[in-house]
């Protein structure tokens, strides 16, 4: 589980099948094979490591559900580490899982994302949305789309300041959104 708080910026280095190898120059905790990294909000498993370059393979099911298979190398990504029972859960629930890619329709500051009208049910002003790993509130929930207000700190520390209209950004929504959808779906009272 993550909180939406990004540690750290680092790049997509290079792709060899399913394997996708990044940087994370000045990153402070040593690797392990098998611990879980968010990149881009997409939960990874470490499977080998170098310095600052650590890979991890990729399955279809993750390339058809993220901006993943778009990077190129150099392209700049969001680094996070799982939380810790004793950490502060400073933005919110953030599994890794990412549901869909959505479209930058305008920039930061105020971006507003685009997606599938099917995943509106899940957005509602003044709730949690990740994107692109990041936890944010929604200021506006559209038919199929997200209004967020990204803060100049986080413009600074994440990739989302320089978003550009057209770019693909990883979306996870609300996980008690999910699952309240699930239970009034399946006619379970809430």
């Amino acid at each position: 589980m993550f909180t939406g708080l990004v540690e750290g910026l680092g790049s997509f280095k290079s792709r060899d099948g399913d394997r996708f190898t990044f940087s994370w120059p000045g990153n402070e905790s040593p690797y392990e094979a098998g611990e879980s990294i968010a990149v881009n909000g997409c939960c990874l498993t470490v499977i080998d490591f170098r310095g600052d370059d650590w890979t991890a393979n990729a399955i279809s099911e993750t390339l058809a559900r993220t901006n993943l298979g778009y990077l190129r190398p150099g392209d700049p990504v969001n680094f996070e580490r799982p939380v810790r029972v004793s950490d502060r859960l400073g933005g919110h629930i953030v599994q890794g899982h990412v549901d869909t890619v959505g479209i930058v329709r305008e920039p930061a500051p105020n971006m507003i994302i685009g997606f599938d009208p099917e995943f509106a049910k899940y957005v509602v002003e003044k709730g949690s949305i990740a994107i692109d790993g990041v936890s944010l509130t929604v200021v506006e929930a559209g038919r199929d789309f997200a209004t967020v207000s990204i803060i100049p700190h986080t413009s600074s520390v994440t990739t989302l300041g320089s978003r550009d209209i057209g770019e693909r950004v990883n979306l996870e929504f609300d996980i008690v959104a999910k699952y309240v959808e699930r239970m009034h779906t399946l006619g379970i009272p809430s």
